[in-house]
């Protein structure tokens, strides 16, 4: 009975002396979320942005930790987000001959403006720094405990994207082509002056635009997912998906970790020649690639049990699962595992160790020099695995089999139960 009660009472001290650490890692700051912070200007509100090219800055201070806050929530890539960078400054009135605003986007943490320049080409300003208050749910709030996903993002890189699309083009594969910008405050912004003016956003394109932006001929439309399977229906046997692109374009992701691969995250180029059109994927939203979990709390939330697409970035990709989307079984459905050995082969050709570190020049020096190496490290040894990898993901999604919802964005959408389920079926 006596030892009985020594284990009870030393329990309850774990327990107790958890609790107290988890509230003061989580403690360190009541912010949700805060925009990048000038360091070569003063007065940001009297400042004559015109008088200046660039300016530097630090993305983010929100990520700033103690001893305890590495140890429960990891170390991340907060060095990243603090470090100070030079960007170049862009107006819209001049910005790609001129630039329309069309509205106001944004998912769940970012926020975002739809613009199209002079040349009739649409593009997107999104948000570096995230805004984390929709992603907090509501028992969370109620524990005090909401700094656990805001600080969550610090295990996004905020240069990933520029990195990602150079390893994209080395790759073949097609992207947005994201420059990151600090956008001042200035009348063109109108109504969204206040909130969306000086501010660091990456500027790219929308995977959506009625003029072609992609290296492809004959590309007649640039449509989204919902909007592909509208075409569907109209031109049936007429269109199809690129599927060998497509296959690459998923085996990419998993090489660079990026596991929020969801519908909405996509784009189609859609090309013509005689009376077929081909459907090939531009990738979206690359704020996940590289995602690198750390600390307790982040390491049990990762497990599979917990959260399933919450996929850290190491060497090995341990659960495969984690990185099937419906969106794989509608569009990836019966492929023959021939497609996926083939582009495993074709990615393992394209990425040498020579184009992966020359990809590495589109960042700063000092930020190669926080994280090169293990970024470089991990997605080495992803790539020598690649064609288990494309084995395995070809299985899981063949098992799965047809999907029995619409695809998340598409579900406004009348679609015919054989539309609905696979896209190659629709005949």
């Amino acid at each position: 009975m006596k030892i009985k009660r020594i284990i009870i009472v030393t329990l309850l001290i774990i327990v107790t002396v958890f609790i107290f650490l988890l509230y003061s890692s989580v403690g360190s700051t009541d912010k949700i979320y805060t925009k990048a912070i000038i360091q070569n200007i003063e007065d940001l509100e009297t400042t004559n942005f015109r008088d200046y090219d660039s300016v530097e800055l630090v993305p983010s201070d929100l990520y700033k930790a103690d001893d305890i806050k590495r140890l429960f929530q990891g170390e991340q890539y907060r060095a990243a987000w603090s470090a100070k960078v030079k960007v170049p400054i862009v107006f819209l009135d001049t910005l790609k001959g001129g630039m329309t605003i069309l509205k106001e986007g944004g998912g769940k943490q970012t926020h975002s403006l739809k613009l199209k320049g002079a040349d009739s080409v649409t593009y997107t300003l999104r948000s570096v720094n995230k805004d984390a208050e929709k992603l907090i749910p509501e028992f969370l709030k109620t524990l005090n405990l909401e700094n656990i996903v805001v600080d969550g993002i610090s295990a996004q890189h905020p240069f990933a994207a520029i990195l990602v699309a150079e390893l994209a083009e080395k790759a073949n594969v097609l992207h947005t082509s994201p420059q990151m910008v600090f956008v001042p405050k200035q009348p063109k912004l109108k109504q969204f002056n206040e909130d969306y003016g000086n501010r660091l956003y990456l500027l790219e394109y929308e995977t959506e635009s009625d003029i072609n932006y992609t290296k492809y001929n004959d590309i007649v439309e640039i449509v989204e997912t919902d909007d592909l399977q509208e075409m569907k229906l109209e031109l049936k046997d007429s269109l199809h998906v690129d599927i060998p692109a497509l296959v690459r374009s998923r085996l990419f992701d998993m090489l660079i970790g990026d596991w929020d691969r969801h519908t909405k995250q996509w784009g189609w180029a859609v090309q013509k020649k005689d009376s077929i059109y081909k459907a090939i994927p531009i990738a979206g939203d690359r704020d996940n690639a590289f995602f690198h979990l750390e600390g307790i709390i982040p390491l049990i939330l990762s497990r599979k049990e917990v959260v399933t697409e919450l996929r850290p970035f190491d060497e090995d990709i341990d659960y495969m699962e984690g990185y099937v989307y419906p969106f794989d079984r509608y569009f990836l459905l019966n492929t023959p595992k021939d497609f996926f050995i083939q582009e495993a082969n074709a990615l393992q050709e394209l990425l040498t160790d020579a184009a992966l570190e020359e990809s590495l020049n589109v960042w700063p020096q000092h930020i190669r020099d926080l994280d090169a190496d293990d970024i470089l490290g991990k997605i080495k040894s992803r790539r020598n695995d690649l064609k288990a990898y494309a084995l395995k993901f070809h299985n899981i999604i063949q098992d799965q089999g047809k999907v029995t919802e619409p695809l998340n964005g598409s579900d406004d959408i009348s679609l015919p139960k054989e539309l609905l389920s696979c896209f190659e079926c629709y005949q």
